[in-house]
């Protein structure tokens, strides 16, 4: 993997788009992960649905999609998608994320969330994506997305009942968010 093809890189990761091609490996590691994930999230399992999904991400205004990558190798550890993102008065995105089983409790996501809250919050005129606000919503047994979150600086900011629908029945989450005063200048070597 060559260094200009990451959007935002650390000292054990980089951060890339999202591409068609990826299916393969990414869907390899969904199914690796399989346990890590439940009952939290559920990425695509198949090639097939994971091309509309990274469509999606590749193709739509209103989300950014990063792989996190193993530097060296290139091998996906993980990924973090801001979606839902409005302009204007707003300037904010929704985080979804998750790592995969082989790359899990190294520190890649940790890193990987500091690389990209210093990216979307940057302005764009420094290449970032201009955001003011971050969001992640989490169920609150996520013990370890709970944590994530927290050493990256976020802060709780309330309780939503019934918010998604995740696992077959609708779940509360805690909101947590951070801003581009929060964060400031180092925020990704803060999150290492």
């Amino acid at each position: 993997m060559s260094y200009s093809t990451y959007v935002a890189e650390g000292e054990h990761v980089g951060l890339r788009p999202f591409r068609l091609a990826d299916g393969p490996e990414f869907t390899a590691r969904v199914n690796e992960s399989r346990d890590l994930h439940h009952p939290w999230l559920s990425p695509p399992a198949t090639v097939e649905e994971y091309e509309p999904y990274a469509a999606r991400l590749i193709e739509g205004a209103s989300r950014a999609g990063f792989l996190v990558c193993e530097r060296g190798t290139g091998a996906i550890a993980g990924f973090v998608n801001i979606n839902n993102i409005v302009l204007g008065a707003f300037e904010c995105g929704a985080l979804g994320y998750g790592a995969f089983a082989h790359a899990a409790g190294q520190g890649h996501m940790r890193e990987a969330l500091g690389l990209v809250v210093a990216h979307a919050l940057a302005p764009e005129r420094e290449g970032g994506l201009g955001l003011h606000r971050l969001e992640a919503n989490i169920q609150p047994g996520n013990t370890a997305s709970l944590a994530l979150v927290r050493g990256a600086g976020f802060r709780l900011e309330g309780f939503s009942p019934d918010f998604l629908f995740v696992d077959g029945a609708w779940r509360d989450h805690e909101r947590w968010a951070i801003t581009a005063e929060m964060a400031g200048p180092g925020a990704a070597d803060r999150a290492r």
